[in-house]
């Protein structure tokens, strides 16, 4: 009797809480995800006091220092290089900090290097296509087509072919500086739309607001909502 109660109650046990650590296994964003996440945005907001501490938290869980880097040179492409040097120089404190206090961080892989002769322009055309799913052009791009050839020259060409993240992963740190920086909803609904066209999920998308407004602020988070509502509607 004593052994059939025992079994009963270890049978509750797993249905209780053993389903509930299946599903913290399963949450929509990995760590490393939601650090990416988390840090682009406040990066891009300009939080530094926040950010400090999110890239710390990267860094414990497992991002390199060389990846953390590589935030900061996408962030420039879209935020400017006031934003995106300052985040550097936190990324440089930080680290640095942590080397005083004992603690050592794996450097990462280097950004890997374009074969000379590269024909920059064909060669983020493809980029800008595949990750986007079709080829851009028409309306704003026809009418200064040189922000077009930025574009594919600069961030589809010499951003995205220094490596380090997955196409994934950098379009889950562009939604975040978007939903960061503001203002620039237009953006914002494309790039989510970009993200799910390489695999994130509308539950993946729904646990980044949930972590914007979390981690970022409210109004941040419930942006990025609507956003995101629009784009599923």
């Amino acid at each position: 009797m004593k052994r059939k109660l025992l079994l009963l109650l270890g049978m509750i046990a797993l249905f209780l809480f053993g389903g509930s650590t299946a599903r913290a296994a399963e949450a929509p964003l990995s760590a490393r995800e939601s650090s990416i996440a988390v840090i682009s945005a406040l990066a891009a907001k300009g939080d530094m006091d926040g950010l400090r501490g999110a890239l710390a938290e990267g860094l414990d869980r497992g991002l390199t220092v060389n990846e953390e880097k590589e935030l900061m040179v996408q962030l420039y492409a879209y935020a400017g290089f006031p934003r995106g040097l300052n985040g550097m120089t936190a990324v440089m404190n930080v680290v640095n900090e942590r080397k005083a206090a004992g603690l050592s961080d794996e450097i990462g892989a280097e950004p890997e290097a374009l074969p000379a002769g590269t024909d920059r322009e064909a060669y983020g055309e493809r980029v800008q296509t595949e990750l986007t799913g079709r080829r851009v052009g028409g309306g704003m791009y026809d009418f200064a087509p040189v922000l077009n050839t930025f574009l594919r020259e600069h961030l589809f060409c010499d951003v995205f072919s220094r490596g380090r993240f997955t196409w994934r992963e950098r379009e889950l740190a562009t939604v975040s500086m978007l939903a960061g920086i503001g203002n620039v909803n237009a953006q914002l609904r494309s790039h989510m739309g970009v993200a799910m066209h390489n695999g994130v999920t509308a539950e993946e998308l729904r646990a980044l607001t949930a972590l914007l407004a979390k981690h970022v602020d409210e109004k941040t988070g419930a942006n990025a909502e609507a956003v995101l509502a629009e784009v599923l509607s």
